[in-house]
């Protein structure tokens, strides 16, 4: 297997070299107009799509860089007064090359021109182009060459308001184009699964459900025509594509073409062509995820009637109630090995469509989990977790609605439903109704014997809680807290990261209103000042780092620290401040958790205001340092430029030295400059350009702030440097670094042309 990934990768670097080398000739071509020579170099360059060597997602690479030369030949199509050609001659020009793959794309892209030229109708052209694809039958090779005439028409339909618009019947032209082409890339989309051996297909199938976007897009394009009335798109466009998804017979087309349908078409079109579209479910194959469909397509219908009440007629009028639980009562009719939790799943949709669309109808609502309890009745006692939790999702959803336990348990199915339950989740169900009346701050604790998941919605709840406690006096709210605290210290280690946090918030709101208060308030028996919370906040989040929570831990030592920093106590946002530090020194050891806690320490620090000298020194000395010393080069690098802000921050005075920032961009290079030469030992070719881009764009912030240090001549010198590495031999293409850098430099552009004090700074910049 590996061999043939090394084989793949070397196909794929020869393609590449051949569109390169004739690209380049190509653009020769073009640069002395010479027409006959372009077409020889650009057909040459397109054959190297012929290949069959490569898996659909090299061959998408290789595509990609055909594409992008195909542009710029387009734009040298348009100007006739260069090559000295008119678009009709060139259109019957391109026809005479040698292999019909090149000749093809070429008309594909002079197509593109003769339109926009409107020597001729789009329609004609159009009409035309669809036709002459069919010569390439090739699964992949059609499919990409399909994929491009789709890309350069889909601003060229005729369609009504378009400047391309044609006669009377012109929007069934822009129609009858998409839904041909549409109907030729699924054919070839579905014969890509014949491809190869059948030993391999499992990645096979993944490589093809990787395409799909090829295909779904002309769906996108279809839902985007603006002259597609409901008439249209009811007699037209949903009977042909339903009739392309049901006849392919492939489960992975089938699957994505309804969801696709579902997702790109209008809401009220799918409630007007409900019948056909659920129609189409049952002649689905066997191993199509219907619910999931079914339940997607009820999801946005419930969606659409919640949006306003002026829809819900709508729903009336077409039945849609009688329609959904007929298809569904069809669909696991059909499939009879469907797991319990698949039909349930179906019915929460369903539940959750009717209370949105008849909350008056109780009698619909009883009859969705009387059919439940009907699929249920084989089954003396769930034991799939799975299945459980969506028949607590069924249960849950009146309650949510009608928020009135007494209504939901006056449905006869409601108890029959929750008889399928077992105890433990007979105990969760007892929870959810017990939420749904939390506004009278009812609390019941749940059982020992849930799962994690449980275990975890749990302690969620109980941390909402802890947030809904609010009293208007600061004294009487610190009572609540320091009560609130004590039975939450006593939870145990497993449920302190979930309640800590929410205690802690609490307790800091209560400090943003106490904000400028200092000392005891005389005569109080809990003086509710910011020390005193402080001083129970570092009690608080210390029981939560010997659970241990380090990383959470140090998150919150930092909120309060800032809070600190809000009630100008500078000692006390130090000592959270030192907390924090600890932590990471002693508690955090995975490298990515300490480049997150490095970064939010950056982040916190750069906002303090009330330290000192002194202390903001010991403070930015200790951070530079853990930064520089992180594991892996890269997160160093882009952990010591970070640095860099805390010695110039806008809004405070005095924090503006340009010197130190100098130094950690400097060192932030250093760092970066070792990164590429470990890469080239490594890997024997440097690694990519965009740690030095990420540092130019640091430069370019503070010379634009006014930091002296940072001169156009560095800046300029940088720019030079990054050109150099990524001209390299060694240097590792990338194409994020490429666009980055290019952003950056049209950045540079955009400032000189500004003009004023900015753009004569940036004029020192050249590139």
């Amino acid at each position: 297997m590996l061999n043939g990934i090394d084989d793949e990768e070397k196909w794929l670097a020869e393609g590449i070299a051949g569109i390169q080398h004739n690209a380049f000739y190509m653009h020769q071509a073009l640069d002395s107009n010479n027409l006959r020579e372009a077409l020889k170099y650009s057909a040459q360059m397109l054959s190297e799509l012929r290949t069959s060597k490569l898996s659909p997602h090299k061959y998408y690479e290789l595509y990609m860089r055909a594409f992008d030369e195909l542009r710029k030949l387009e734009m040298f199509f348009k100007e006739d007064s260069k090559h000295g050609v008119s678009v009709i001659d060139l259109y019957e020009l391109v026809q005479h090359a040698g292999n019909i793959l090149p000749r093809l794309y070429l008309l594909c892209t002079v197509g593109s021109v003769y339109i926009k030229s409107k020597e001729a109708p789009a329609k004609e052209v159009l009409k035309d182009l669809v036709e002459m694809c069919r010569g390439v039958q090739h699964p992949i090779r059609g499919l990409f060459l399909r994929s491009y005439l789709a890309q350069i028409s889909r601003d060229k339909l005729p369609d009504i308001g378009s400047e391309y618009e044609g006669d009377a019947d012109t929007v069934m032209d822009a129609v009858e184009f998409v839904l041909q082409n549409f109907t030729e890339m699924n054919k070839l989309w579905v014969q890509m699964q014949h491809q190869g051996p059948g030993r391999f297909r499992e990645k096979q199938e993944k490589e093809r459900s990787e395409l799909r976007d090829l295909v779904g897009k002309n769906l996108h394009v279809l839902s985007q025509i603006e002259g597609v009335d409901l008439g249209i798109y009811k007699e037209t466009v949903l009977t042909r594509v339903l009739e392309q998804v049901v006849n392919c017979k492939d489960d992975l087309a089938q699957y994505y073409l309804m969801d696709c349908i579902i997702q790109v078409f209008p809401d009220e079109y799918h409630l007007q062509t409900l019948e056909t579209l659920l129609g189409a479910c049952p002649q689905l194959q066997p191993t199509v995820d219907v619910k999931t469909v079914l339940s997607r397509l009820m999801d946005r219908l419930s969606n659409y009637a919640a949006s306003s009440e002026d829809v819900l007629p709508e729903f009336l009028q077409v039945e849609a109630f009688t329609k959904l639980s007929n298809a569904i009562g069809k669909v696991i009719e059909a499939q009879v090995d469907m797991p319990a939790v698949g039909a349930i799943t179906l019915y929460v949709s369903l539940l959750t469509f009717t209370l949105c669309v008849h909350p008056d109808r109780l009698d619909y609502v009883d009859q969705v989990l009387g059919a439940c309890v009907k699929k249920l009745y084989n089954i003396p006692k769930l034991e799939d977790s799975r299945a459980m939790k969506q028949v607590v999702a069924l249960l849950s959803a009146p309650l949510e609605k009608y928020n009135d336990i007494v209504t939901a348990l006056t449905l006869s199915n409601y108890p029959r439903v929750m008889d399928h339950l077992d105890n433990g989740t007979n105990k969760v169900m007892a929870m959810v109704i017990i939420q749904s009346i939390m506004k009278n701050n009812t609390f019941i604790s749940t059982a020992h014997k849930l799962d994690e998941e449980d275990f975890k919605d749990e302690q969620n709840s109980v941390a909402r809680l802890i947030h809904m406690l609010y009293n208007d006096e600061p004294e009487e709210m610190l009572k609540i807290i320091c009560i609130v605290r004590k039975h939450t210290m006593a939870g145990g280690p497993k449920r302190l990261p979930f309640t800590v946090p929410s205690l802690v918030f609490s307790a800091l709101r209560l400090v943003w209103r106490l904000q400028g208060q200092e000392g005891d308030i005389v005569g109080e028996e809990v003086p509710a000042t910011p020390k005193k919370i402080f001083q129970l906040l570092t009690q608080i989040i210390e029981a939560l780092s010997a659970v241990p929570s380090p990383e959470l831990a140090l998150r919150l030592y930092l909120q309060c620290a800032e809070a600190a920093n809000g009630c100008d106590l500078e000692l006390v946002a130090y000592e959270f401040f030192t907390q924090a530090f600890v932590l990471y020194e002693e508690e955090i050891a995975d490298s990515k958790a300490q480049v997150t806690a490095i970064h939010l320490i950056i982040g916190t620090l750069q906002r303090m205001n009330v330290f000192g000298v002194e202390n903001r020194d010991t403070m930015t000395h200790k951070t530079t340092g853990y930064s520089a010393r992180l594991l892996k080069k890269p997160d160093q690098c882009r952990a010591v430029y970070a640095c860099s802000h805390l010695f110039w921050v806008d809004d405070q005075d005095g924090i503006k030295d340009g010197e130190r920032v100098l130094l950690c961009l400097k060192r932030a290079l250093r760092i970066a400059n070792a990164a590429q030469q470990m890469a080239n030992v490594a890997r024997g070719s440097s690694g990519p350009v965009i740690l030095f881009v990420e540092i130019l764009n640091k430069y370019l912030y503070f010379f634009e702030k006014g930091n002296q240090q940072i001169t156009g001549a560095a800046i300029q010198d940088l720019i030079e440097l990054i050109n150099t590495e990524m001209q390299s031999d060694s240097a590792t293409p990338d194409t994020a670094s490429d666009a980055f850098l290019a952003s950056t430099l049209r950045y540079i552009q955009f400032q000189k042309q500004k003009g004023g004090v900015m753009g004569e700074k940036f004029e020192a910049i050249k590139f």
